[in-house]
């Protein structure tokens, strides 16, 4: 019992005790429950998971998600290290991460399939008493699949090498196979695994864009069972065209038609692309688009030569588009200091030339552009016009995208203080000395975390505020300026320089300028400035980031800033395997430290069922804690730590006589 509770302490609580008192009406009750929170602070800390920029590649995400980052193949080597071979190992795993499938090939070629079930039951048994051994009876129940919660809890908890017990068990498992349940039951068990294995998944930003799943991603994240998203830019661009924003709408469909993720749009989301079809082989019949082949699906044979023709000609139509509704915003909000970004009255079609900014006149790489007039090169034509509104109806219609960008801002936010960690995607910007710059947003100067508090308000105000006032306006124009504004804490980069490196050959003008948080995060007292900012605490604390992939090709540590910062950006999207190296990072925290994971390529899911090709993942320790961390030292620990006082609270006025224990309320069920 606290000591320092008093009198008085009661007397001011008093109004929420009684509250309090009807969840615990005893003294018995109260006692009770303290005794359950006390010995789940000693629990082990649940295993944290860590993934950023996935970008649509949802059979490397889901794989890893199902493998757990390669901690269950661990698990299985520890529990059978010298009593499985290697393949049985892998065969098990296999099971464990894609039951349903597995159990169909093993049916087609089995031949004692009851002997292969009591085999493998008694495998998973095992394995799954192992990952649910950090977690207490009360959670692993709420995790039970119905139809199996009392076999599974009996079977968990009861082990058959007791000679009291071992008959008991064997029955139980018999009695599963003979009665014909034993698929049901291992998908169940298998499931169970998966989820007990990673007890909280972060995902910090960029699901979207460039691979061909992202909406599978986000059917798979929306359904699991803890989960917190940060928002990354391209997030942010399909949450503004979600909202209606034409700009945004139209850079979506512009990287989708780039690297030949028309499954998104059409399959994914119902986003009805016949018309930008229609107009873009009117519009642009003549013209070979030769700037716009896709990135993929075509050297890899997904598509045919006339399918490719068409994509192309369809992103030249979108990406002009882009440009003037682009320019619309820029003109409409000076504030956002975009001049240098209005491009199409610089270009003189008839020389072929584009003059930028900075005085210096290039050659165009495609002079030919049907639908702008010279005289005022930023309106839509009618055509397009037409176009768009389409555009906006399928995108504001599509029942799935409102469903995940509502899963989007229910469980994501622009940054995230999770058990000593700030979690976000991009940058919070900087001045060259350090210190936080400070950003006008809507006439209002804000820095650090004010900033992306104010930011997050907007985008929210964007999307689910649907009267026309001026903060509503505002805030639909900036969700663009998140994804390609200097100032923007999502994008931080001089400029988005799309234009010149689509239509001008000098890389020189191809440059983007990262803002100076790039560079000075590598310094730890610059990331002890930020993580007091937030306000977070603890011994061992860390910045974790995405958005910039990490170059491990060329020597690149994820580790910076002497371990206060990770950058978990491994370039998990195919588009980026070259530039990286790898295939991608996972951090994962569990009990006794951080562990950086390292992933390969992931073949195909086909070849991870039938062969047992697993990701090839390599593990770097980043960080072991002195003392194994339990519950009590997270932040759900301290959450647990501050009922446990109110507990003692109810209980000292229990037996002081400020509250009196009553009988439980009696509870009626309809028996219809």
């Amino acid at each position: 019992m606290t000591k320092d509770i008093t009198p008085e302490t009661i007397t001011n609580d008093l109004r929420y005790l009684q509250l309090l008192s009807r969840s615990f009406p005893t003294i018995a009750d109260a006692s009770t429950e303290i005794i359950n929170l006390e010995a789940i602070l000693n629990l082990p800390k649940g295993t944290e998971h860590f993934l950023s920029d996935v970008h649509g590649e949802y059979e490397a995400f889901i794989h890893v998600l199902r493998n757990a980052s390669g901690a269950i193949k661990r698990k299985v080597n520890e529990i059978f290290s010298t009593t499985l071979r290697e393949s049985e190992k892998k065969e098990l795993c296999t099971l464990i991460y894609y039951p349903e499938a597995k159990l169909e090939l093993v049916k087609a070629k089995e031949k004692e399939i009851d002997d292969w079930y009591m085999i493998r039951l008694n495998q998973l048994v095992r394995v799954c008493r192992n990952v649910s051994s950090k977690y207490t009876r009360s959670k692993v129940r709420k995790a039970l699949p119905r139809e199996f919660s009392y076999i599974i809890q009996e079977l968990l908890h009861e082990s058959s090498t007791e000679p009291n017990k071992s008959a008991y068990v064997d029955k139980i498992i018999n009695t599963i196979i003979s009665t014909g349940r034993a698929d049901e039951f291992i998908i169940a068990i298998c499931n169970l695994i998966q989820r007990l294995t990673i007890d909280l998944l972060h995902i910090i930003g960029d699901i979207y864009d460039r691979g061909p799943g992202a909406h599978i991603i986000m059917d798979t994240i929306c359904d699991y069972h803890n989960f917190d998203i940060q928002w990354g830019n391209h997030d942010i661009l399909w949450m503004g065209a979600a909202a209606g924003n034409m700009g945004s709408i139209a850079n979506v469909i512009r990287m989708c038609l780039r690297y030949g993720n028309l499954a998104t749009l059409e399959d994914g989301y119902g986003i009805n692309l016949l018309p930008l079809a229609t107009f873009a082989m009117e519009t642009y019949a003549n013209d070979p688009c030769e700037l716009f082949l896709p990135k993929t699906g075509g050297s890899d044979g997904t598509f045919d030569e006339k399918t490719i023709r068409l994509i192309s000609q369809m992103q030249k139509a979108m990406t002009v588009i882009q440009f003037k509704l682009e320019g619309e915003i820029i003109r409409r909000r000076p504030e956002f200091q975009m001049d240098d970004r209005l491009l199409l009255h610089r270009m003189d079609l008839k020389k072929g030339t584009i003059r930028l900014a900075n005085g210096k006149e290039y050659p165009l790489r495609d002079t030919f552009w049907p639908t702008i007039d010279p005289k005022d090169p930023y309106r839509l034509s009618i055509e397009e016009e037409d176009l768009m509104q389409r555009m906006l109806h399928s995108f504001k219609s599509s029942e799935k995208l409102h469903k995940h960008v509502r899963c989007l801002f229910r469980h994501g936010s622009m940054y995230t203080v999770c058990n000593s960690n700030l979690l976000f995607h991009a940058s919070v910007p900087l001045n060259e000395d350090g210190t936080l710059k400070e950003i006008c947003v809507d006439g209002v100067y804000y820095k650090g975390k004010a900033l992306l508090d104010r930011v997050d308000q907007l985008v929210r105000t964007a999307y689910f505020e649907t009267e026309e006032t001026p903060e509503q306006q505002f805030a639909m124009d900036y969700v663009w300026y998140l994804w390609c504004g200097a100032d923007s804490p999502l994008f931080d980069k001089s400029r988005m320089a799309t234009f010149e490196r689509c239509f001008i050959e000098d890389k020189e003008t191809h440059k983007e300028e990262k803002g100076y948080y790039y560079t000075l995060r590598t310094e730890e007292k610059i990331c002890d400035m930020l993580l007091d900012e937030f306000g977070v605490t603890g011994q061992h604390r860390h910045i974790i980031n995405g958005h910039v992939p990490v170059r491990s090709i060329k020597g690149e540590n994820p580790i910076k800033a002497n371990g206060k910062l990770l950058v978990i950006d491994g370039g998990f999207s195919k588009a980026y395997h070259t530039e990286t190296g790898i295939a991608g990072y996972t951090l994962v925290y569990h009990s006794r430290g951080f562990q950086l994971v390292q992933h390969e390529p992931f073949e195909s899911t086909a070849k991870a069922i039938e062969e047992g090709l697993d990701i090839r993942s390599t593990t770097i320790v980043v960080e072991l804690s002195s003392h194994r961390q339990m519950v009590k030292d997270t932040d759900k620990g301290a959450e647990l730590q501050m009922q446990i006082r109110d507990l003692e609270k109810l209980l000292y006025a229990y037996r002081n006589g400020f509250i009196q224990e009553r009988e439980r309320e009696p509870r009626y069920y309809y028996r219809g």
